[in-house]
Parts: C-alpha cells; sequence; structure tokens
C-alpha cells in the first residue's frame, strides 16, 4: 500500500470519531441535565451545600470502586499536574459560581448567560488548540444560541450584580471544556475523571459538612447518592468526547441540554413546555443537526479525495 492510500485509510478512521464524540457530549448533557434535576428535587429538603458536596464525594468514590483505580495507580500520574488542577478548580468555581448566582437571580437569566460558553470555547480554541471555526460553524453556535434565548426569554431590564457571578460560571466551563480538550491528547481519561473530582470534593468539604441534614428516608438517601454517579458518567462521556472531536465542533452540542432539561421537567415535575420551549428547543435542533451535515459532508468529501489520491498514487 503507497503511502497516499495509508494516510487516506487513516483519515477515513479518524473522520467518524467526530459523530461518535459528538454523540458523547449530547450525552454527556442528558447526564448533567439528569444532575440538574436530581438536584432541584433534593433541594426541597436539603441544602444546596451538601448536595454539592455529596455530587463530587460520590463521583470519587464510584470512580475508584468502578475502575478499581488501585489496581492501576498509574492512571493518576501526570505530567501537567498544574493544568489538571486547573480544570479541577475551574470546574469547581463553575458550580460555585452558579449556586451562589441563582439565589439572587433568575433561572432563565442565569441560562442564559451560561449558554455564552460555546462562543467563549470557539473564539478561544483557535488560539489555544489550534482548532479554528470556520464561518458557516460561528453561524450555527450564533443560531443555537438564539434558540436557547427563545426558550429562556431573559428579562430586559437592568441586570442585577450577581450576574457577574453567573458570567464567572460561564467562565469557569468554557476553561473547563477547553483544559479537557488540552489534557485529553495525553492524559489518562480515567485520572482526569478522578482528580478534578477529588480536587473540588477536597474543597468544598467544610461547607458541605458543615450544611449537613440528615435525609429523611431511604428515596432521598439514593437519590443523594446518584449525583456522583450522573456527574461521573457526564463528565467521563465529556472527556472522551474531546479526545475525539475538536472543540469547535463540540460546542453547539451544549444546547442540547436545553431539550434534555425540558423532557426532565416534563416527566419529574409535570413542567408542560410553552410555545417559546417548542420553538426554541426546534432551533436548537436545527442547529446541531446542521453541524451534523456539515460534518457528514466534509466527511465524504475527503473520503472521495482519499480514494482520488488512492487510485493515483498506485
Amino acid at each position: 500500500m503507497s503511502s497516499t492510500q495509508q494516510a487516506g485509510t487513516a483519515r477515513k478512521g479518524l473522520i467518524p470519531e467526530r459523530f461518535v464524540g459528538i454523540a458523547l457530549i449530547s450525552f454527556a448533557f442528558l447526564c448533567f441535565s439528569g444532575l440538574d434535576t436530581t438536584a432541584k428535587y433534593l433541594g426541597q429538603s436539603l441544602p444546596a451545600e451538601q448536595i454539592v458536596w455529596m455530587r463530587f464525594v460520590t463521583h470519587v468514590i464510584y470512580a475508584v470502586l468502578l475502575f478499581r483505580l488501585w489496581r492501576m495507580p498509574h492512571v493518576l500520574k501526570s505530567r501537567r499536574w498544574g493544568l489538571q488542577i486547573f480544570r479541577a478548580l475551574c470546574l469547581l468555581g463553575s458550580t460555585v459560581f452558579n449556586f451562589f448566582a441563582v439565589r439572587h437571580m433568575q433561572l432563565a437569566e442565569t441560562v442564559s448567560i451560561m449558554f455564552a460558553a460555546p462562543f467563549v470555547v470557539t473564539a478561544l480554541a483557535g488560539p489555544l488548540l489550534n482548532e479554528w471555526a470556520g464561518l458557516r460553524r460561528w453561524m450555527a453556535i450564533i443560531v443555537g444560541f438564539i434558540g436557547v434565548l427563545v426558550v429562556t426569554r431573559p428579562g430586559l431590564g437592568e441586570m442585577h450584580w450577581a450576574a457577574i457571578l453567573s458570567v464567572c460560571s460561564m467562565l469557569s466551563y468554557a476553561l473547563y471544556a477547553l483544559t479537557t480538550r488540552m489534557l485529553a491528547q495525553t492524559e489518562s481519561p480515567l485520572g482526569m475523571l478522578l482528580i478534578s473530582a477529588a480536587v473540588a470534593a477536597t474543597a468544598i468539604t467544610p461547607f458541605g459538612v458543615s450544611a449537613w441534614v440528615p435525609p429523611a428516608d431511604a428515596w432521598t438517601w439514593i437519590l443523594l447518592l446518584s449525583t456522583g454517579a450522573w456527574g461521573g458518567i457526564g463528565h467521563f462521556a465529556l472527556i472522551r468526547a474531546h479526545v475525539l472531536a475538536p472543540a469547535p465542533v463540540l460546542a453547539p452540542f451544549m444546547y442540547t441540554q436545553i431539550i434534555w432539561m425540558t423532557g426532565l421537567g416534563y416527566l419529574v415535575f409535570n413542567d408542560v413546555p410553552g410555545v417559546f420551549t417548542i420553538i426554541g428547543a426546534s432551533i436548537v435542533v436545527g442547529s446541531g443537526l446542521y453541524i451534523l451535515y456539515r460534518e457528514r459532508k466534509i466527511s465524504r468529501g475527503e473520503a472521495a479525495a482519499d480514494a482520488a489520491g488512492g487510485s493515483v498514487g498506485g
């Protein structure tokens, strides 16, 4: 086989990985929606600090037990500890800033600010990761963001000072996503999964312990213990997605969370989506489908180019 054919074969194997990455990140935000739904339900009887602490503590415990990390301590080795810790603090910061922001602001306002993260990811992915987004992908991101605004319909009045906290949460998540992509190419996904949760759990422990309220029944305990599973599985899928696909490709699919949240809100809390929610969700879906269409077209074009190159080279 010629070198041209070998290169073509390699590219054919790599291009479909983007679709797997898109599926994984969509699944990740489904898990995060499950986590948010569980936290909202538990928030009716338990302090938020306790829920956040248990989310990270159980995350660590499940990761250690499930993957039997004591048998492979090498996954915790890292050549980039500074970036690992920074990434973990970004995850914690996103959670903490958002918690304090929602105390003072409407949920629609904090959500709309949070969904600006793909803009930051896409903008910084170029200079930081050399993953530059084209005009069409930027347009898809903008359209998806418009869909989220249709759903959330944030107020047009003077913004509360706590919006600064929500912006900090959004920026923390964007940096978390970017550092995940940076580390995913060289570090162990299991190590990244455990380190981020361990650092966050350690930092939030004093607040979680001091706010502890005994769960009222077995069902509350089950839900509380499930938070780590939702978060752990979601972040593992997020890490794997960034191994397989560039950050600008994955960024628009953050918007799928609004769809999962709408569905879970209806199933769990009987919240019937309104007309604006349906319209906005349709716009979000359309934006995501366009990205999928573009990736499929690119994949076919490169496959055709590989086939032509292979016939010449042979």
